[in-house]
């Protein structure tokens, strides 16, 4: 079956669905509706949307239309309650969706039919009790009260792996992507042919070395120097920072949408939490080359993301320090400050422009693009997967990343999440001490031979005022 494009919009008693299928017979089609489930079988397509509110299986009011000419296929919805806002209607990915499975409540397996034989147990029960001693007493009067006591699991051995591959990506799903990776010109990778063995602390340590080896102190002492260019970058301004609130998805950007993979996730809030500050990753990577570029992507755009997000580049997503609060949905300070530091770091050592600067314009570019919601992170996404699925290397990562981000910004994201990180990051502050390169002294350095050459002008100007008259 083939899954055709549609676009959802709704009134204020309906939701309509417009549907391409060129070169159908119109009495063919079948609907139906199923509380917020919508499918529509017509073939060779198949459509299944699954909304967030219900609908009114009602023959009378809904309505359904085929135009031959255009090949659109009009299905007018009635909404189960007139005036109710369907949220979300232009991500494509979401409707798409499966239905989440609702988990029913099990009902207790024995019944107690007679308690009389209770009572006369009490004062057995009682003299029992006398007898315990205080750690037992404790555990009694807890079960009695139903206090909750701490418990702990213990820690069990790690289970015996037959395979020395490592898995990878996103929620860790993938294997294999890079087994031929030295007949392959991937001058992004960072781990080499140890890409599929190597274990997640070996590449954070190879990450770290690999970053320090390759900072170049010149280089970062020139750009600070000679900061023309970089100023220009800073002031520049993303056109998604100003974007109208009614902007609508390109017709390109749906059909990218369309095209993603039908996937359903079973993610813990742990990995809900830390696909959060990888993201952050991502969209810091995508704002430098934004910025860098004016928003139009060079041939070395695919280069630079991959270069930037070092969940890529050595397979290392975040979190780079322990969370506190995985699993609360709320962010710690200092999670979010070693997260773009690691992206601070990379913006200093690998790109043509290396500014600190430059990396504080776009971390308020991912505070803005968080500030849009859902909608406007799914787009720079869109981007990125777009940007990279065009390169004849790089598009490895678009499979093994992007491609599951754009499925779970639209459908496991949420707006508040988003708002919550949007306010954090944008009164962040990300000390260069952290950085680990001394980016203090180095800048110190380039300000006072800047002072001594003005003053050494200075000196010589005074000297040719003297030496004026006296030639007069």
């Amino acid at each position: 079956m083939i899954t055709p494009r549609f676009s959802c919009s709704q009134t204020e008693t309906s939701v309509v669905v417009s549907v391409y299928c060129p070169s159908v017979r119109a009495s063919d089609v079948e609907l139906n509706v199923d509380d917020t489930l919508f499918t529509l079988h017509i073939n060779p397509y198949f459509l299944r949307l699954n909304f967030t509110h219900a609908l009114q299986d009602d023959d009378e009011a809904s309505s359904a239309s085929y135009d031959p000419s255009s090949g659109y296929l009009t299905v007018s919805l009635t909404k189960a309650v007139r005036g109710q806002n369907f949220e979300d209607l232009d991500l494509l990915a979401k409707l798409l969706a499966p239905r989440k499975s609702e988990r029913t409540e099990e009902t207790p397996l024995i019944e107690v039919l007679d308690s009389q034989e209770s009572v006369s147990q009490d004062d057995e029960l009682a003299a029992r009790t006398e007898g315990l001693s205080l750690a037992d007493q404790e555990i009694f009067e807890a079960a009695e009260n139903d206090w909750q006591i701490k418990q702990e699991l213990p820690t069990s051995e790690p289970s015996l792996k037959t395979s020395v591959k490592q898995s990878y990506g996103f929620l860790n799903l993938y294997t294999g992507y890079f087994q031929h990776v030295e007949h392959t010109e991937n001058e992004v990778n960072e781990l080499g042919a140890d890409a599929e063995t190597s274990r997640p602390s070996e590449r954070r340590q190879r990450r770290l070395k690999h970053e320090n080896d390759k900072f170049d102190e010149e280089h970062y002492i020139a750009d600070f120097a000679d900061d023309e260019y970089i100023v220009e970058l800073c002031n520049w301004e993303h056109p998604f920072s100003s974007l109208e609130t009614d902007w609508s998805y390109t017709e390109e950007e749906k059909l990218s949408m369309l095209r993603l993979p039908r996937k359903e996730y079973l993610i813990s809030p742990v990995q809900n939490h830390h696909l959060y500050l990888t993201l952050l990753m991502l969209l810091f990577s995508y704002a430098y080359d934004s910025r860098t570029t004016q928003k139009d992507p060079t041939p070395e755009s695919p280069w630079t993301i991959c270069s930037l997000t070092a969940a890529f580049s050595a397979l290392d997503p975040a979190p780079y320090t322990p969370s506190r609060n995985s699993s609360s949905g709320h962010f710690d300070v200092d999670e979010l400050i070693a997260t773009f530091a690691t992206s601070y770091r990379r913006s200093l050592v690998f790109p043509l422009h290396r500014s600190y600067a430059l990396a504080e314009a776009c971390k308020a570019d991912v505070a803005s693009f968080l500030l849009g919601g859902r909608r406007l992170v799914v787009r720079c996404l869109l981007e990125l997967k777009d940007i990279l699925d065009h390169h004849d290397v790089y598009y490895v990562y678009s499979k093994i990343w992007l491609a599951d981000f754009c499925l779970w910004a639209q459908a496991y994201a949420s707006d508040e999440a988003f708002a919550q990180l949007a306010s954090v990051v944008s009164s962040l502050k990300v000390p260069k001490s952290l950085l680990g390169w001394d980016l203090d002294e180095l800048e110190a350095l380039v300000d006072d031979n800047t002072s001594r050459e003005s003053d050494s002008d200075d000196e010589s100007e005074d000297e040719v005022e003297q030496m004026l008259p006296a030639q007069i």
